[in-house]
C-alpha cells in the first residue's frame, strides 16, 4: 500500500538547515533528501515502512528540495508554484493514502480531484487547533493532545489520538562526551502568541532562582521588534479609546491604521520580557537541537496553553529518549506516561520547578538515574516503530 505523507517545515529550520550545509542546494534530489532525513528534523518514513508501506515524503516548502525533483523529472514544471509540483509528484505516485499536515485547502482538494488512487486522506493537529475548516474534507484527523481530540469531535469531526514518537536511530548520529549545560530550555517563546504566553512568565520566575540557558528563535528579535510592539499597542489604546468615546467599529474598519485593531482582544506585548535576555542562545534544531538535549544535565519542558489538562508534547519523547533528565509541568495524565520522581521529575509550581532543579543538579547520581530509567521507558514504550503500528491499525480500521 502506498502513502504519500505532506508537509511544511519550520521555514527558520530551512534556512538553518541550508546555510548548515552550504552548496546542498545543487545536489540531487536524492543526496539533499538524505540530509534532511539524516538531520532528524520530524518524523522520518521508517515509521511505516517496516509494515510493508511504501511511503513518499514531501516537504512542501522546502523549495530547493523540490525544484531538484522538477529538473530530474519534469523540467516543463520548473516555473510553477510548490503546490503544483507536489500534486504532480503525487499523480505520479499513485498513493492509495495521504498523510495531509498542512492547511492548503486548494492543494487538498486538487488531490482529491487529481489522484483517483487516493482512498483516504488522514490529517494532523497539535494542541492547538488551527482556525480552519479544512479538517472538514479529511476523513480523519489525528492528534498527540486529549484537548484537540475532543474539541474536534465536538466540532463534529473525526479524530484520534496519536501519541508522540522518538527516533531511536538519532543517538547513533549524537556524539558522546561529558554533559556541558547544567540547565536548558529548548523552544518557542512569543508574547503576541497566547499559547506561548504563559512559557514567557515561568522562565522569567524560573531565571529569577536557577541559571537557565534558552534556546529560542526569539534570540533574534531585536531593537526594532520592540519599537513595533510599543507602536501596536499605542494603536491599540486609540482604538479602545475612540470606542469608548462612542466611535462605531464601522467607522474604525475604514481606517487603515486601525481596520486591524479592532479586532485586537488584548494590548500587544513586547516579543518576549527583557528580563530573560542574558539567558537566551540562537535557537537549534534538527540533529543539533538533539545533540544540545543530549548535552544538557536537566532539560525544562512547559506545555503551551492549549495543553492545560494533558502532557502530550514531543519534547516528553524527545528528552528522555536522548537520555537527559526530565523536568516537566505536572499533568493529570503524567503518571500514565512515566513514573514521576522516577522515569521524570514533575513540578506543579515554579518554586518547586526551582527547588527540584537544583536538587538534581546537587545529587548527580541520582539525576543520572532518573534520566536512564526514563530513557529505558522512552525505548521500551515511545518509540516511533510502536507509533507507527498504531498509525497502522488506525489505517486499517478507516478503510474497513
Amino acid at each position: 500500500m502506498k502513502i504519500v505523507k505532506i508537509m511544511n517545515l519550520y521555514p527558520s529550520y530551512v534556512d538553518y538547515f541550508y546555510r548548515k550545509n552550504p552548496g546542498l542546494r545543487e545536489k540531487t534530489y536524492a543526496e539533499q533528501k538524505a540530509a534532511l532525513d539524516s538531520d532528524s528534523f520530524g518524523q522520518a518514513d521508517s515509521m511505516l515502512t517496516p509494515l510493508g508501506y511504501e511511503v513518499m515524503e514531501i516537504r512542501l516548502n522546502v523549495e530547493p528540495l523540490q525544484r531538484a525533483w522538477v529538473r530530474e523529472n519534469y523540467i516543463h514544471l520548473n516555473t510553477v508554484g510548490l503546490a503544483a509540483i507536489a500534486l504532480e509528484q503525487i499523480k505520479r505516485f499513485k498513493p492509495d493514502i495521504v498523510l495531509f499536515a498542512g492547511q492548503d485547502k486548494e492543494l487538498l482538494r486538487n488531490i482529491r480531484s487529481g489522484a483517483p488512487s487516493v482512498r483516504l486522506v488522514i490529517g494532523f493537529s497539535g494542541s492547538a487547533v488551527p482556525r480552519t475548516d479544512i479538517f472538514r474534507e479529511m476523513d480523519l484527523v489525528l492528534s498527540c493532545a486529549p484537548e484537540a481530540v475532543q474539541h474536534l469531535r465536538e466540532s463534529g469531526i473525526r479524530a484520534v489520538q496519536l501519541q508522540h514518537g522518538f527516533d531511536p536511530r538519532i543517538n547513533a548520529r549524537l556524539s558522546n562526551g561529558p554533559k556541558t549545560i547544567d540547565f536548558s530550555f529548548v523552544g518557542q517563546l512569543g508574547r503576541d502568541n497566547q499559547t506561548h504566553l504563559n512559557r514567557d512568565s515561568i522562565l522569567e520566575k524560573i531565571a529569577s532562582f536557577t541559571p537557565i540557558k534558552i534556546y529560542s528563535s526569539s534570540s533574534e528579535l531585536g531593537w526594532v521588534d520592540d519599537i513595533k510592539a510599543i507602536l501596536k499597542a499605542g494603536i491599540y489604546h486609540s482604538v479602545q479609546t475612540m470606542k469608548a468615546v462612542g466611535v462605531p467599529e464601522s467607522s474604525l474598519a475604514r481606517m487603515p491604521l486601525f481596520c486591524k485593531a479592532i479586532q485586537w482582544h488584548s494590548r500587544p506585548l513586547l516579543p518576549y520580557s527583557h528580563k530573560l535576555k542574558k539567558f537566551m542562545r540562537p535557537a537549534v534544531f534538527g540533529l543539533d537541537m538533539f545533540q544540545l538535549l543530549r548535552d544538557s544535565r536537566v532539560c525544562l519542558n512547559i506545555h503551551i496553553a492549549s495543553s492545560p489538562r494533558f502532557a502530550s508534547n514531543q519534547r516528553l519523547f524527545e528528552t528522555t529518549g536522548v537520555g537527559t533528565c526530565l523536568v516537566t509541568d505536572w499533568k493529570e495524565n503524567i503518571g500514565e506516561l512515566f513514573e514521576p520522581d522516577s522515569e521524570i521529575v514533575t513540578y506543579k509550581s515554579v518554586e518547586e520547578c526551582a527547588e527540584k532543579v537544583t536538587w538534581l543538579l546537587n545529587h548527580p547520581e541520582e539525576l543520572e538515574r532518573i534520566a536512564k530509567a526514563g530513557q529505558a521507558r522512552t525505548l521500551k514504550d515511545y518509540t516511533i516503530s510502536s507509533r507507527g503500528e498504531k498509525l497502522h491499525e488506525i489505517i486499517q480500521s478507516c478503510l474497513r
